[in-house]
């Protein structure tokens, strides 16, 4: 009890404050797009209450805990296995042109936003142990190919979660040490790649990179889709039509709006200044997640604080600028406002496992001072 009353004393409040907020602005926005208090919007509120539920747990289990699980590869087991559950005849189902939620009777689940979380766990733990290799061609090769299976296989199914996971994985081991010419080298593999990997695209999501690259042929669904983005966002003007009030929302050419499209919406309807400060929020959480990770303890601390920053940090970017036309579309939610239980829980367990850090580092410094002051204190 001593310790829940100490880490609610020493929370990082804006880590906290700034997802309630997003949290209500999502099931207020849903509620406008949905035009009723629907299932859709008890859900998303349901969600966050559990989540928040589930931050306060999590943030309270020490890293070391899930370092040490690392010996067993429980997080890198977890991952295939958790994945692998969409292809169960009568559990797995399929949603906007892929396989990649199970049924649960009451509610669906998209295992691919709880494989975010266990793959920064267990890449995490590997790079703090192999650092040193990281240095080499080859150690880059096996930290490689120790995240390609988990990688490849959410690819396979979910190619938006899977783009995130390949963000991740070049994020920690940019910040593990990876030696610039190794990261010149997977850069270039990777532009090699992409002609190869795109013969294997399903064909909704050639239709995405081709209005991408063709972003005024009207022809193509998603260019069309993209461009009714735009005018929602350009005709909101500075305060917005006001909730409710969105024409092209009403329209219903722009597709799940409450989702991939809800900064364009909220664009609409609370103009320049509600996507501003959509924005700012996102800067102020980034931020708190960047210090918190420069102030970690422990290598592996830091290690997932990174991964979480290059989850976070991409998914806003490119859902934002998805809703703009300067990113392709491809299904990646916008953090704590796109509707989506799953993504909501899964962000709040990342948000806890943050929380936490910051609370234990608060902690050392805190008993390290008192340790300078009167050294019988402790």
């Amino acid at each position: 009890m001593q310790r829940i009353w100490n880490f609610i004393r020493r929370v990082d409040l804006l880590m906290a404050l700034v997802p309630l907020l997003l949290g209500i602005l999502s099931v207020v926005m849903i509620h406008s797009i949905m035009g009723e208090a629907n299932r859709t919007v008890f859900v998303q509120a349901l969600a966050f209450g559990l989540g928040f539920a589930v931050m306060v747990v999590t943030a309270l289990i020490d890293t070391e805990y899930y370092d040490k699980l690392y010996d067993y590869k429980v997080f890198y087991i977890l991952s295939i296995v958790v994945q692998a559950t969409v292809f169960i005849p009568g559990l797995g189902m399929s949603a906007y042109g892929s396989q990649a939620w199970i049924n649960l009777g009451v509610t669906t689940m998209q295992p691919s936003e709880l494989v975010k979380i266990t793959f920064v766990l267990t890449l995490a733990s590997y790079l703090a142990r192999h650092r040193d290799e990281l240095m080499t061609f080859k150690g880059f090769c096996r930290a490689f190919g120790f995240s390609t299976p988990i990688i490849g296989l959410v690819a396979y199914i979910d190619m938006g979660a899977g783009i995130v996971l390949g963000f991740i994985f070049v994020g920690m081991i940019f910040a593990a040490g990876i030696r610039g010419v190794i990261f010149l080298r997977l850069a270039v593999a990777f532009m090699v790649a992409m002609p190869i990997v795109y013969r294997f695209l399903a064909p909704h999501q050639k239709e995405r990179f081709a209005a991408f690259l063709n972003p005024n042929n009207t022809e193509i669904d998603a260019t069309y889709q993209v461009l009714q983005s735009k005018i929602a966002i350009g005709t909101g003007g500075f305060f917005g039509k006001g909730l409710g009030n969105g024409t092209v929302k009403a329209s219903g050419f722009l597709p799940v709006q409450e989702s991939d499209f809800i900064y364009s919406i909220i664009c609409e309807e609370l103009g320049f200044v509600g996507g501003a400060v959509v924005i700012l929020l996102y800067a102020l959480l980034l931020y708190r997640f960047w210090r918190t990770t420069s102030r970690a303890h422990t290598e592996y601390d830091a290690l997932i604080g990174i991964g979480f920053f290059a989850m976070f940090g991409f998914q806003i970017f490119e859902n934002i600028g998805m809703t703009m036309g300067v990113m392709p579309i491809t299904g990646i939610t916008l953090p704590f406002l796109s509707a989506g239980g799953s993504s909501v829980v899964a962000n709040f367990i990342a948000l806890g496992i943050l929380a936490g850090i910051a609370f234990r580092t608060s902690e050392r410094s805190y008993k390290h001072i008192d340790t300078e002051v009167n050294p019988g204190l402790i």
